[in-house]
């Protein structure tokens, strides 16, 4: 079985970082910035993007579809 290794790519001017994804995140990957986007909000950003395996529980938790789930073969 080949190994897999996702990325997720998040619309930061679409995110108003409900902490949605964060909290649906098996492997805990991503985290809400320090830094905020042009409307105020603190947005979704990966913090240990090794640990992703591309489950995409983040995509389908996401109210605003900002979040695109890339997987990867190794």
């Amino acid at each position: 079985m080949a190994k897999v290794k996702g990325a997720v790519v998040v619309n930061i001017e679409r995110c108003k970082g409900c902490n949605l994804c964060v909290v649906a995140c098996p492997s805990q990957v991503l985290e809400l910035s320090i830094e905020a986007n042009s409307k105020g909000y603190n947005f979704s950003t990966m913090v240990v993007p090794d640990s992703c395996v591309g489950c995409a529980a983040c995509a389908l938790v996401c109210p605003d579809a900002c979040i695109t789930v890339y997987k990867v073969r190794l």
